[in-house]
């Protein structure tokens, strides 16, 4: 009886000891969730990526898609489908966003060379409303240019270059550029001094904040970094539904700018809660998204009163 015992204690042992070593030989495959904003290696590059679409208040907003592509033609092609009423990535646009380009626009190529980039399209361009004709260029270049080291498009409608807006007649100089503005607002009276600046705000869906950029034409000749914060502290923000959680007493006392890198330093205000030293996320990437537009800089560094307190890589907010 105890021999039986024991010859049964060893086999369950042994088996045990199996079952672990074959464990350790081939673990459990990871499974990655597509809402870890990380990159996954595979055949194809799957990540959460920065795409702007129209939000409910008729802006073009930024917020973050899965798009998987083998190659950067394949990801732009990708991206224009995206921004197709009813197309074949419908089921990816969140909530509160949506597409902007007429139903059944095809596209018909797309070449990228060195920083251009250009995009032949099908006639249905011509079927968008007067209203959202210089929307729709908006969300393309944003869209398009986010691709890394792309920085001019060209549209073509069947071949030819896109002149005119059809239902605005409004004439088009390409390439088109971020620089050329967003979401734009005039505030200025000489049209032959223009300084545009594009200045990130804060719009809340379904309790999530996502971020807006709008570029104002302003004829304030300033660094642009002092516009920025400027703005992000007024009060007065020429839309009710978009917000700067920057507290209106934030002061930027000096800044430097050093090869790639902006130094900016604030007064303490800059901090939520002045004991604890914590900066809320979106004022770190309202400022971080703003300074991306306007300038070439690979990190942002926030000081406050002289002392370092975090630092923003642009490349980690893309």
């Amino acid at each position: 009886m105890l021999r039986k015992f024991a010859y049964n204690k060893i086999f369950r042992t042994t088996g045990m000891l199996l079952l672990l070593l074959l464990l350790l030989l081939f673990p459990a495959s990871k499974e990655y969730s597509l809402e870890d904003d990380q990159v996954v290696k595979t055949i194809s590059t799957i990540k959460k990526n920065e795409v702007f679409l129209l939000d409910k208040n008729g802006y073009i907003a930024r917020c973050k898609i899965d798009i998987s592509a083998a190659t950067k033609e394949e990801y732009a092609k990708k991206l224009i489908e995206l921004l197709v009423i009813d197309g074949k990535y419908e089921q990816k646009i969140p909530n509160g966003f949506r597409a902007i380009l007429p139903t059944d626009l095809k596209v018909n190529s797309v070449s990228i060379k060195d920083s251009d980039i250009t995009i032949d399209l099908s006639e249905e361009f011509y079927n968008l409303p007067k209203n959202q004709e210089q929307k729709a260029i908006e969300a393309l270049t944003f869209n398009l240019t986010s691709i890394k080291g792309v920085s001019n498009l060209y549209i073509n409608i069947n071949g030819d270059p896109l002149k005119t807006l059809s239902k605005s007649l409004k004439n088009v100089l390409q390439p088109f550029k971020r620089q050329d503005g967003i979401n734009t607002i005039f505030d200025a009276t000489d049209y032959k001094k223009v300084n545009a600046v594009t200045i990130y705000y804060v719009s809340e869906n379904n309790n999530n904040y996502y971020y807006v950029p709008v570029t104002k034409m302003t004829n304030d000749d300033r660094d642009k970094i002092k516009i920025i914060i400027d703005e992000l502290t007024s009060s007065h923000i020429y839309e009710t539904n978009l917000m700067s959680f920057l507290n209106y007493n934030t002061k930027l006392l000096d800044y430097d700018l050093k090869d790639d890198v902006l130094t900016l330093n604030f007064n303490d205000f800059l901090f939520d809660d002045s004991s604890t030293k914590n900066i809320l996320e979106e004022v770190i990437y309202s400022i971080s998204l703003s300074v991306r537009e306007n300038y070439d800089v690979n990190e942002i560094v926030f000081n406050v009163d002289g002392k370092g307190i975090t630092k923003s890589v642009i490349k980690n907010i893309e």
